[in-house]
């Protein structure tokens, strides 16, 4: 009794064993093996993925008969299990699959996928520069994507060229700028005068011309845990084209027309114009290429003011003309080189000159009751060959 119960014990191990055999083999594509693809039994939860050496080993539930293999950009594939307890299976690309794919740093490409884990923006370039109404690439940002915020700036050092870029309005030094998915370096500039991001270096996005993006990829939340502080605000990746032998050529231009233009004279002012430029050639046999593309980008000044009235020169002003044409220097000048130069000036009068030649050197000296101070804009204009709109505020 004892050895048939061993032996029905025996029997029911190895009954067991053989309804949940191990399976194991290769994935792989045309170019090698894939590391991470999802090995899984049909139907169930029961699944793997592949190692380093793209192998893997899986124990199948009793009655399993198809495993279903999955990656990310190939065709999702069935295999039914034989005899054999080794499988090496081979995916195939699926080019409309990996489309549907958005992460900042890819190749994947679509518009918004809001159901990913956080919200990507992905702009078509070519798109933007037939229908934008925008020039350079802080424009086009500024005009399509909901968290980009970017301002011309006026009167403010080098950051009238490098406009400060900002994502859900955190600070340029919290936007990390990748081009191809790598890292591009920040500007020299550091952001003075109040304006916005002072204190902040961030990075120069109109030393890209848009004529050498694919595409733009925004990602509008924080990434700092993946990419560091530097994302902070979030990341915006710009995908370089890849065409060869195709020249593209863009043109754009714009201006303002407004009662308010010019000084408020009327017409058109602010003019703006944009070229670029892109051509590919192939290297090599594999694919290889190299991309140039060439921009010019003009933009006129724009102003919105009344002409200028009040004092611009005085006579202190004329003489210091005189010194410099004279080879004199104006910050150098005694009171006996301004006494000198004084009657080359047309426009004084009689008096002026006598209280300049006669006046004691402290009072002469003295700006409230020199005559140096005088108000001599009407003849320092004519002199200079200028007109009083020459000194109005102007933004460009």
């Amino acid at each position: 009794m004892k050895s048939l119960l061993l032996l029905f014990m025996g029997l029911s191990l190895s009954f067991s064993l053989n309804a949940q055999r191990v399976i194991s083999g290769v994935v792989s594509d045309a170019a090698g093996t894939l590391i991470g693809a999802t090995v899984q039994v049909k139907g169930t939860s029961y699944g793997t993925i592949t190692d380093v050496d793209g192998s893997f080993s899986l124990r199948l539930p009793e009655n399993a008969r198809t495993l279903v293999v999955t990656y990310i950009g190939y065709a999702t594939q069935e295999v039914v299990v034989g005899e054999s307890n080794t499988l090496n299976i081979t995916l195939q690309d699926d080019a409309q699959a990996l489309s549907e794919i958005v992460v900042v740093g890819s190749r994947g490409a679509g518009r918004t996928k809001l159901e990913s884990a956080v919200p990507i923006d992905v702009l078509d370039v070519s798109k933007l520069l037939a229908t934008a109404p925008q020039t350079n690439l802080n424009q086009m940002l500024n005009y399509v994507a909901p968290s980009f915020t970017s301002n011309t700036q006026t009167i403010s050092d080098g950051t009238d060229h490098i406009d400060p870029a900002s994502l859900r309005g955190l600070g340029p030094d919290q936007v990390l700028v990748l081009i191809n998915g790598k890292r591009r370096h920040s500007s020299s500039l550091v952001n003075v005068n109040g304006t916005f991001g002072r204190g902040n270096v961030g990075t120069d996005l109109n030393a890209i011309p848009a004529s050498s993006i694919k595409r733009i990829e925004v990602l509008r939340d924080g990434a700092a845990a993946q990419y560091g502080s530097d994302a902070i605000a979030g990341v915006i990746n710009l995908i370089l084209k890849d065409d060869v032998d195709k020249l593209t050529a863009t043109f754009s231009t714009g201006a303002y027309v407004s009662e308010g233009s010019n000084f408020l004279t009327g017409g058109m002012d602010g003019e703006s114009y944009d070229l670029g430029l892109n051509y590919g050639l192939p290297l090599g046999k594999k694919g290889g290429f190299v991309n140039f593309t060439g921009n010019f980008e003009h933009r006129n000044w724009t102003s919105r003011m009344e002409e200028l009235t009040g004092q611009i020169f005085s006579v202190y002003n004329g003489i210091e003309r005189l010194a410099r044409e004279n080879n004199i220097d104006p910050s150098r000048m005694s009171i006996d080189d301004i006494r000198t130069l004084a009657p080359g000036l047309g426009y004084l009068t009689s008096d002026q000159l006598d209280f300049i030649q006669n006046m004691p050197e402290d009072s002469l000296r003295k700006s409230s009751i020199s005559p140096l101070a005088s108000n001599a804009t009407d003849g320092e204009l004519a002199a200079r060959g200028l007109e009083r709109t020459d000194f109005n505020m102007r933004i460009g």
